[in-house]
């Protein structure tokens, strides 16, 4: 018999269900808040959240504003964020993630602290993402990001590195290019490696391997600028090939949808499970006859 089966240990990781649940106190209480950048990388929640009185602005509207408040989303913010908000008298709702301020700390301890101006601060990590941006505000812009092997060779081998990554980076990736610089490092310079992967997203790698395997058909269910839901669904895609990205819950190819096949339905920690949830519904809708075993809706 066919069935559809959502995964339980999808859906958001705790730095944004504080930040989503902030906004929500704010919202019911005070019925509009500013959001700096998108709350989570979620079109249809932010959506969500923006009919119920948030306001998603970028950097430059966040200058312009005085006497307001203003959500902090899980990502993290640099110094400079701060001291505008001091400035222009702006009241700080800080959802950061305590793993993203944990890693802006030692950056910023190492930074301030370094025995040598020679040595080079690395970060591993997408260039651009806010996270990264937070980091590099640690050390006053001097950080070298690098976002893959092709980048290694920008590193001076002769001089000692401190490697740090964006908290949400494939931890395999991150010692795959952590012993590539250590290899090529030259006599009388020392590589510091620091582990600041988050391990609610690299444990889901291989529960969201096994999910994908113990199904026919995968959805997979994230919002179109996640970074954490491109990696895993390329985790989903690699193990099973019937695996298909989605951004909402209504793009369904029926035609996909055949007789006595075992669905499995998952997503980013980016991804609400109500959306999860969404989509498991209208599934059934097209196929009466599947069975849905978790039917938390």
């Amino acid at each position: 018999m066919s069935r559809i089966e959502i995964d339980k240990q999808s859906g958001f990781c705790f730095g944004v269900v504080k930040a989503i649940n902030k906004a929500e106190e704010e919202l019911k209480e005070n019925g509009t808040l500013y959001c700096l950048g998108d709350i989570v990388h979620n079109n249809i929640e932010v959506e969500r959240l923006e009919k119920m009185g948030l306001i998603t602005i970028n950097h430059e509207q966040f200058k312009k504003l005085k006497n307001v408040r203003v959500l902090l989303r899980a990502h993290g913010e640099p110094p400079s964020t701060y001291e505008i908000a001091k400035q222009n008298n702006i009241e700080l709702i800080d959802a950061s993630c305590p793993v993203v301020l944990g890693l802006q700390k030692k950056i910023k301890k190492k930074f301030v602290r370094r025995e040598n101006d020679e040595a080079q601060i690395v970060i591993y990590g997408k260039k651009g993402h806010a996270e990264v941006n937070g980091l590099l505000g640690q050390t006053d812009e001097t950080a070298i990001v690098i976002e893959s092997k092709a980048d290694i060779d920008k590193l001076d081998f002769s001089r000692d590195i401190n490697l740090f990554s964006q908290t949400t980076k494939s931890l395999e990736g991150f010692f795959e290019v952590g012993e590539i610089i250590r290899e090529r490092m030259q006599e009388g310079a020392k590589l510091e490696f620091y582990d600041s992967i988050c391990r609610q997203v690299s444990n889901r790698v291989p529960n969201i391997q096994e999910f994908a395997t113990s199904h026919d058909l995968i959805f997979f269910i994230a919002g179109e600028k996640s970074s954490n839901g491109k990696v895993l669904f390329t985790e989903c895609k690699q193990k099973n090939p019937n695996s298909y990205l989605i951004h909402s819950p209504d793009e369904i190819d029926p035609t996909l949808l055949k007789e006595g096949l075992s669905i499995g339905i998952c997503g980013a920690t980016s991804t609400p499970m109500w959306q999860m949830e969404a989509l498991a519904k209208n599934i059934a809708k097209l196929q009466p006859q599947l069975s849905v075993e978790r039917a938390a809706f």
